[in-house]
């Protein structure tokens, strides 16, 4: 058989073979027009309408029957529902096909061609959900099609094309980094990695964990705080993601068998950038990432949208009006210290002062401080970065977490002698990060004379404001909450509920604190070996409010729920 005869001899296509077999259209003119429709990169149905071959009507109608699938009429179909489960809009163009509705893990598809295996199969690897198939008229397929594209707002990040993104490594990359590279810029993962960091920054999620097992690979997303699983590729293309961002991140692809860290930068539309750091682990199936978001805007959100009440802002504007102290931010991770600490190094950040901070990584750059990323490498750890700083005559010293007795030791020396220090530590509450400064070695007297102020802090996810709800407890159940009797007849509480605009009714997070200043009467505490819940009955004394207080607060604002608080705390 010659090349010139294979269009003619090959089997038709499975829409085409079924118009054929309901006498629609002859043989001949089915296999020239698939032919035409392949050059012209149409769908087959989209053709044979447009060169008015056959009826929109009767092509869904043979197909509906030759496949067993429902037929519907787009005409019903409600345009705000379609926006609201709408997919990515380049698999829509691509693919022609439009979203009806989302029931869990399942999403229902119009299509005028249920024979096109290879779009279905790239919709359920980007999107992670089974498909339901009905079929519709093309025509109305495409009108509605262009309707909602129409009404799809321009997005702000630009993904798709490798030279807007601008690769900043932390590491050395992999000496065969630009062959793998060659080897695996293969569409469908190019395409998954963009959308998937798209719809990440998109959705303001803080981390993407992508999680290899060894019958799934799982996309999750941190919302507000927690994990929500958001895809579920292919477990066989877990090993090439993970070599595409290793390779963007500037890791060594073939090292597959110890921890890796690694920065991307994206530079998305109109100049703005973000900052993501990647962390490899091994598996025992695989690699595991995940992938932080580093939010430079965040630290531009200014003191007074943190959350603290007056009397605890006024505190912390106090002890960084001070020439020399430290300041201290405690909570488990992810609770917002750095996002504090760098509201107050804004306040700060003037002409007049020479600030200098040591991170491990630096997670948000602000120009007019001089920012150092601990390397413990090649020797460069918190404490020598320290040292550096004291020959250098700084202001102002930022050191990313207290971690051992030489850090804790270099820090306290230079907040004792004319510098600002602030920095972060990880405890439960503010009484406590002083027993856990004693456990590192720290004596009574080096704590009382060099601490400013100690800041405990959670993040608690803020109630959707579009669909909370009201909700009605009896009094007994308020006070074992930990309301008062004064605060009970005027509570008004409300409950998540969840809308197309929130994560199952929560949208964003609010801090909550507990300040404690170092008073002359906490100080002599210390000085005579006070326990943590001492120190805590002491300053409760001076109007201190602890941290189940402070989210109970923000319960009683609406801001927060009973459930949400109960979760923290």
């Amino acid at each position: 058989m010659s090349p010139s005869d294979a269009p003619l001899t090959a089997p038709l296509p499975g829409l085409a073979r079924t118009l054929v077999a309901a006498r629609l259209l002859t043989p001949e003119l089915a296999r020239r027009s698939c032919e035409q429709a392949r050059q012209r990169h149409l769908p087959l149905p989209r053709l044979l309408v447009d060169e008015k071959l056959l009826p929109s009507l009767a092509i869904a109608e043979a197909a509906a029957r030759a496949f067993g699938l429902p037929l519907v009429d787009l005409d019903t179909c409600d345009m705000q529902q379609l926006t609201q489960t709408l997919i990515d809009a380049r698999l829509l163009r691509q693919h022609q096909v439009v979203p009806l509705a989302r029931h869990g893990a399942r999403l229902c598809l119009g299509v005028a061609d249920p024979s096109a295996e290879d779009a279905f199969a790239e919709i359920r690897f980007y999107t992670g959900l089974a498909l339901e198939l009905v079929v519709v008229e093309q025509d109305k397929l495409h009108r509605t099609l262009s309707a909602l594209l129409d009404e799809l707002p321009d997005s702000d990040i630009v993904l798709d094309q490798l030279d807007s993104l601008h690769l900043e490594s932390e590491l050395e990359p992999g000496a065969n980094a630009q062959s793998e590279e060659n080897a695996l810029d293969e569409a469908p993962i190019v395409r998954f990695v963009n959308q998937l960091l798209g719809d990440a920054i998109a959705r303001k999620a803080s981390d993407i964990h992508l999680e290899p097992y060894e019958k799934l690979y799982r996309v999750r997303l941190r919302l507000d705080g927690l994990l929500k699983e958001v895809a579920r590729p292919p477990p066989h293309s877990a090993a090439r993601i993970a070599a595409r961002l290793k390779i963007m991140a500037g890791c060594d692809v073939a090292e597959r068998r110890l921890p890796q860290d690694g920065r991307i930068r994206l530079t998305l539309a109109r100049g703005k950038a973000v900052d993501l750091r990647l962390s490899t682990l091994p598996t025992l199936w695989g690699e595991k990432l995940v992938l932080r978001i580093l939010d430079a805007n965040s630290a531009q959100l200014g003191i007074d949208a943190l959350g603290f009440t007056e009397g605890q802002k006024q505190r912390y504007l106090d002890a960084l009006g001070r020439r020399q102290g430290m300041i201290l931010v405690t909570g488990p991770t992810g609770s917002g210290k750095t996002v504090t600490l760098y509201s107050g190094l804004n306040i700060l950040n003037t002409s007049e002062r020479n600030i200098s901070t040591a991170e491990d990584p630096v997670e948000i750059n602000l120009e007019g401080i001089n920012q150092v990323a601990v390397n413990t490498k090649v020797g460069l750890d918190f404490a020598s970065a320290l040292r550096a700083f004291l020959r250098q005559n700084p202001d102002v010293m930022m050191v990313g977490e207290i971690r051992d007795l030489e850090t804790a030791q270099i820090a306290i020396q230079a907040a004792q002698t004319g510098h600002l220090v602030l920095s972060t530590l990880h405890t439960n509450s503010a009484p406590e990060t002083l027993t856990r400064l004693r456990g590192m070695g720290i004596a009574n007297y080096n704590l009382a004379t060099s601490l400013s102020l100690i800041v405990a802090q959670r993040l608690a996810r803020r109630l959707c404001p579009h669909c909370k709800q009201p909700l009605h407890l009896p009094p007994h159940a308020l006070l074992e909450a930990g309301f008062n009797e004064q605060q009970i007849p005027e509570l008004s509480l409300f409950e998540a509920a969840g809308c197309a605009c929130c994560n199952d009714g929560y949208k964003g997070r609010i801090g909550c604190y507990e300040v404690l200043p170092i008073s002359e009467r906490i100080a002599r505490a210390i000085m005579s070996d006070a326990d943590a819940l001492s120190l805590a009955a002491l300053a409760r004394e001076e109007g201190y409010i602890d941290l189940r207080a402070a989210v109970l607060d923000k319960v009683a604002q609406g801001l927060t729920s009973l459930q949400e608080a109960n979760r923290l705390l």
